[in-house]
């Protein structure tokens, strides 16, 4: 049956439950439902707008737990209705639908699941389905039935289709090629696994899993010793291997972009823990392109091609939504996002039309493994097949297939199939168990596979390709029952992971998934036979092949085609409309500020982050590259970066993928890599409008310039993807993506400490230009020339692969010297971006600029000076070490010249010919902010954008420390790593979808406690009752998702469950305690009532004014207070982390009433983030024992976690935030003496 909860004017929450509430399960109900009254009907009449009733949503499968860790039983679904009267209501077609009328029949799906169906007719199916087998497969296919002797069902014609899809098996790279009429000598993979032969540097696995490894450093491992029950951290030596892993997730972002990206996001997470016998992720990339969003009327460079009718959704629809889903993915997954990319581009000449309709979303990341782990295990017979995640839902029967073809070559049913179901606290739950086998010394893992393309299929067949395997169809968890045993075979639902486990280890892994309340199922077993089956309860197999016969034969793929020569049309321009040009470069997407990404965006989860996107006092998004550490002593640690060149590469295609390479290098050259650029190596992502004329030459060309280039460098490209079906059908037209490859460099870092920032420093000193190009300056494929509506003749490049590798070491070594006080590369917006931005981030100074040098070199065109975008750097050298670096530069052989010098004046001078050009860089400055305040207008609402657009200069972070303060380890007798036990002790508790743990739990470590890790799964089992700590620490993340609002559910769990009650009850009452909340935990202790018990009226924690996720390294104010942890803070102000989406405080009560121990140093959005009164930050109990606070102070204990740290002081080993865990262990110590 179906009840209704309603609330407020429009808001109904439907139930499906067994039987009908009773009293009590009622009033739990409308506890969880924010005070929501039963309804008596059974029916409701009018128009409501609810999700698609044949998916359960992952809110109603969060919200679904929750109740059960309420004791609640029998309920199945909860779904949210909201009522409307508009006679044409908006709602996200791919998602919901209009209801009229709500009944007990809304979650009903009149379908049973379809037979097997056995198919005689091959091509006839093919062709109905939308599997994209070519007519070599039919017949493969048809011989394959004839050789045993029965007809196909129709689960191995779609397994095969799968398995074997362009998708999957990567037939165009594998492929032959004939370009005009010459047979090439090397497939595409072979051009790009050369790079790897050539140049092995220091790879450990490259092409055979799911990532790339490289060798990595040795670090330390800290981690809880047995992750099956509460246990304590411990520190032990730890040899690692780095991954590097980047995928695209198109097809399914065009559809539905929150989900496709998210599921991207997600996916290409799923890798970097699925690689060798288990991986870790630290920190992932993003990567959207799009057609132009036309934000604004005066971007007349939009006007060149008509909006088309978008077959699924607008361009800044798939920007915001694409965002916000692999933004909301990362955030509740716990997965910084510390680097990425934009790029909006449309193009119409020669008769073709060129944009990105079809969009690129690319998620990318870095990680690790333990070196003992980096290579897969081999399964022999009679082991198990587990499945560890989510349910089975009609996801993705597109699929595969679908992403190997034009979009919009299919009707709508079957690309509506790519609609995804993102769910990144389920995901969580997984990786928790991963985390805890790859942490053991004895990893049970024998192999390991992600669930993405091809669902149980491909991984699956993966995991057991060696013996054989049965999978039993019965053991495969269903979250829709009327799916066939095609679609539970063949769905693509998101965050399962496939592992091969020996029996005897089943259940200590069982033992890990239930306390970390991740879904485990064994399916299968390895049989030795070399066979494939599926086999339902009743003995009928859906799937029985030999491994060889499903993995296929098929011939090889032959591309052949034709060099198409195109010319495009230069830019004209005049060099008196230098500042026109200047205003609209800024303004173009890729150029101007990405503050709208980054503000979204979780930059600091882990506290391993050294380097994200902003930078400065004011926090503006100018980073070139990111940088983690691999553990918390801050030195050794991954610097990653993007490259990309797609404009170039429609003029030359060769050009484009070398501009691409030099980039990315060009990115990452300011992190001090181990062993300089050997250190570094590449995935490449190719996406390509294949099969039409003249595209797959330009792909081989693109491919093996790449190729040459980069093993003239001495590096590799380990990893990569390609997605080569980049045109959108409209009828008989088409928009043809521009041919891109998208670089992703990564590498090994020696001192994250030391990575150059963009932002110029007030010293005296000087700025040099140092050429990476070595050839003229090309307006070809630049910002301007976009902007100018033309692509251009001539392209930059770089005319010598060892020279560029030369320059790049010679910075490397003065990087690492400390040489340099500031750097930034020459790439979108051209040199005049480039000086401006590096003045952006500061509040006063500017730039003296002088082209003497280059108009000495030969190039006296002022425009060409300012835009183009030849790989270049301009790094910024005190004037006591300009001699030193001009000498180290000059013996290394690099071309590189004096530019200029900063000025006292806000402006930046441009000196040419005896003539000065001024920019106000204020003003400058707003007009690169501006694109970001249009696109923030639509995700944030128009008033907070207005806001953020108004105060972001005026809002610089300021610091004062107590005083006397000494930033040593030393000072306090606290070490990075200690041997024994201190006995004073803490406990860190999460719930699901908790990501702050394991910072929180260094952060009291390093300040002196023993600490132990809680779930909450030990205190409602009653395996751990709190008795034996004095601190205890709720931290920070989205505990189930912050479904029905943050902390509701974990706060079920203290209310609802005799056993956590008890517990939480008795730690309070004792006088020897302390206890913290950060972010989800500050809601968590809101929510319980744990710090103002003595109120009437109850503070409550509401949506930030944004209504949206914000993350931002702010300024905090400690006021006086004598609470334990932050009395001795009072009067400073400090930088800090926030990163929550209801962090607002809703005090009822007079201020004064309140013991207010953090304030934010504003009042106004966006540096108060959330909109709380007085600024409120956090708050401490009448008593000083217990805090909440939304901010994360244990993501800046060190210097190199803050996004801004006094120039001073980054040297010191600690931050003023390490004292609030000193202190509090100094006051147990004294109250248990």
């Amino acid at each position: 049956m179906v009840v209704f909860f309603k609330k407020g004017a429009n808001l109904v929450i439907a139930v499906e439950t067994t039987h009908r509430p009773d009293a009590t399960e009622a009033e739990k109900l409308s506890w969880l439902f924010g005070g929501a009254t039963l309804l008596v009907a059974t029916s409701l009449k009018g128009h409501f707008i609810g999700p698609r009733r044949e998916m359960i949503t992952p809110w109603s499968t969060n919200a679904v737990e929750i109740t059960q860790n309420m004791g609640l039983e029998g309920i199945t679904r909860i779904e949210e209705f909201v009522r409307t009267v508009e006679p044409e209501p908006r709602y996200d077609k791919m998602l919901q639908r209009v209801y009229e009328g709500l009944n007990s029949r809304i979650f009903t799906v009149a379908k049973t699941p379809d037979p097997i169906v056995y198919i005689d007719d091959i091509s006839e199916y093919n062709k109905a389905e939308g599997l994209a087998l070519s007519p070599d497969e039919e017949q493969y296919l048809r011989d394959l039935a004839a050789k045993l002797g029965r007809p196909l069902t129709d689960s191995e014609v779609f397994g095969f289709s799968q398995v074997n899809s362009e998708h999957c098996r990567h037939k165009i790279f594998n492929g032959t090629f004939v370009i005009d009429g010459e047979e090439k000598p090397m497939s595409l993979f072979k051009l790009i696994k050369k790079t790897s032969q050539v140049n092995p540097n220091k790879l450990v696995s490259a092409y055979k899993d799911n990532v790339a490894f490289v060798d990595g450093p040795k670090v330390d491992q800290f981690y809880p010793v047995n992750p099956d029950r509460p246990d304590y951290f411990e520190v032990k030596d730890l040899d690692t291997v780095i991954s590097l892993k980047a995928e695209t997730h198109n097809f399914p972002t065009t559809v539905e972009p929150f989900n496709g990206a998210a599921t991207g996001t997600g996916g290409e997470i799923r890798d970097r823990l699925g690689g060798g016998k288990a991986s870790l992720p630290i920190a992932g990339t993003a990567v959207y392109m799009t057609s132009y969003p036309r934000m604004a009327p005066e971007h007349r460079w939009e006007l060149m091609m008509n909006p088309r009718v978008w077959l699924y959704q607008m361009p800044c629809d798939i920007l915001i939504k694409a965002s916000n889903g692999a933004s909301d993915f990362g955030n509740k997954f716990g997965q910084p996002l510390i680097c990425g990319s934009l790029l909006t581009f449309e193009h119409e000449e020669n008769g073709k039309q060129y944009a990105y309709d079809k969009v690129i979303m690319l998620a990318g990341g870095v990680g690790f493994a333990a070196k003992k782990d980096a290579l897969k295990g081999h399964p022999v017979a009679n082991e198990k097949v587990v499945v560890m995640g989510g349910d089975n839902y009609r996801i993705g029967m597109g699929g595969g297939a679908v992403s190997s073809v034009e979009t919009g070559q299919y009707d709508n049913a079957i690309e509506l199939n790519a609609v995804q179901r993102a769910n990144p606290e389920m995901q969580k739950r997984v990786s928790n168990v991963i985390r805890a086998l790859a942490e053991s010394d004895n990893n049970p893992i024998v192999s390991i596979h992600d669930h993405g393309a091809g669902g149980h299929l491909n991984a699956l067949s993966e995991l057991v390709e060696e013996t054989g395997g049965k999978i039993h169809i019965d053991a495969l968890p269903v979250g829709d029952k009327t799916l066939s045993a095609k679609e539970i075979v063949g769905n693509e639902s998101q965050e399962r992971m496939g592992l091969v486990i020996e029996e005897k280890d089943i259940d200590y892994v069982r033992t890990i998934a239930e306390r970390e309340r991740a879904p485990f199922y064994v399916v299968g077993e390895t049989t030795g036979d070399d066979r494939f089956v599926f086999e339902q309860a009743d003995g009928i197999k859906p799937i029985d092949l030999g491994m060889a016969d499903m993995f296929g034969n098929s011939p090889k793929t032959v591309l052949t085609d034709t060099t198409v020569n195109v010319k495009y049309k230069d830019a004209v321009y005049d060099e008196n409309r230098i500042e026109e040009y200047l205003t609209d470069v800024l303004s173009l997407e890729a150029v101007a500020c990405k503050d709208w990404l980054t503000n979204k965006v979780d930059r600091s989860v882990t506290g391993k982050v050294a380097r994200q996107q902003c930078q400065g006092e004011i926090q503006l998004p100018l980073s070139d590259c990111g940088v983690v550490a691999l553990d918390y002593r801050g030195k050794a640690g991954i610097a990653t970066s993007i490259g990309h060149a797609p404009q170039v590469a429609l003029i030359d295609a060769a050009k484009g993928s070398v501009m691409a390479v030099a980039e990315a290098l060009t990115n990452i050259v300011g992190a001090p890599m181990a062993e300089g650029l050997k250190s570094v190596s590449l995935s490449a992502n190719w996406m390509w409008p294949c099969k039409n004329p003249g595209e797959d030459a330009a792909l081989y060309r693109a491919v093996e310039a790449c190729s040459d280039f980069v093993c003239e460098l001495g590096i590799n490209i380990p990893t990569g993807k390609d997605s080569l079906s980049m045109t959108q059908k409209y009828g008989n037209d088409k928009v043809y993506a521009p041919g891109t490859v998208i670089i992703s460099a990564a590498g090994e870092v020696s001192d994250v400490r030391r990575t150059l920032t963009p932002v110029l420093q007030a010293k005296p000193s000087t700025l040099y230009y140092i050429d990476f190009s070595g050839t003229p300056l090309a307006l070809g494929g630049s910002a301007l020339s976009q902007v100018l509506n033309a692509i251009g003749s001539e392209a930059p490049y770089v005319s010598d692969a060892n020279q560029f590798a030369t320059t790049f070491n010679a910075v490397q070594t003065l990087v690492k010297k400390g040489m340099l006080l500031a750097g930034h590369d020459v790439a979108a917006g051209g040199l005049a971006t480039t000086l401006l931005e590096m003045a952006f981030a500061n509040c006063d100074g500017g730039i003296d600029f002088n082209t003497e040098a280059f108009v000495a070199a030969g190039e006296s065109d002022l425009v060409k000076i300012l835009f183009a975008e030849n790989p270049a750097l301009v790094v910024q050298v005190a004037d006591e070490k300009c001699q030193r670096v001009e000498d180290a530069l000059s013996a290394a052989g690099v071309r590189f010249f004096a530019i200029g010098t900063p000025s006292a004046e806000r402006m930046l001078t441009v000196t040419h010919n005896g003539a000065d050009h001024i920019f106000f860089i204020d003003h400058m400055r707003d007009v690169w902010f501006r694109s970001s305040y249009l696109m923030d207008a639509v995700q944030s609402g128009e008033k907070c954008a207005a806001e953020r657009f108004e105060n972001y200069k005026k809002q610089p972070i300021r610091y004062r420390f107590p005083s006397g303060f000494k930033g040593s380890l030393a000072s306090r007798g606290l070490s990075l790593r200690r041997d024994g036990k201190s006995g004073v002790r803490a406990a860190i508790i999460r719930e699901k979808g908790v990501n702050g743990d394991r910072e929180m739990a260094y952060s009291l470590y390093l300040a002196g406690f023993d600490v132990k890790d809680v779930h909450m799964t030990d205190l409602m089992s009653g395996r751990e009752a709190l008795e034996d700590v004095n601190m205890i620490v709720f931290c920070g993340g989205f505990s189930n998702s912050d479904v029905l609002g943050s902390a509701k559910g974990w706060a079920g769990g203290f209310l609802w469950n005799d056993k956590a009650k008890a517990a939480l009850e008795a730690y309070y009452k004792r006088q020897d305690t302390l206890s913290l909340g950060i972010c989800n935990g500050c809601q968590l202790m809101i929510e319980l009532n744990l710090i103002n018990p003595e109120h009437k009226r109850k503070t409550t924690m509401e949506h930030n004014v944004s209504h949206k996720f914000e993350s931002q390294f702010l300024g905090l104010t400690i006021p006086k207070n004598d609470s334990v942890m932050f009395g001795s803070l009072s009067g400073s102000k400090l930088g800090i982390w926030v990163a929550h989406g209801e962090g607002r405080f809703n005090l009822p009560e007079p201020l004064s009433s309140y013991n207010i121990v953090a304030k934010y140093n504003y009042n106004s959005y966006p540096a108060n983030p959330n909109g709380s009164r007085g600024a409120v930050a956090g708050l401490a109990s009448a008593d000083g024992r217990h805090l909440a606070m939304m901010p994360h102070l244990e993501r800046a204990i060190f210097p190199w976690q803050c996004g801004y740290y006094p120039a001073t002081r980054r040297s010191e080993d600690v931050t003023p935030w390490i004292d609030a865990f000193v202190n509090a262990r100094r006051w147990i110590e004294d109250k248990t003496k």
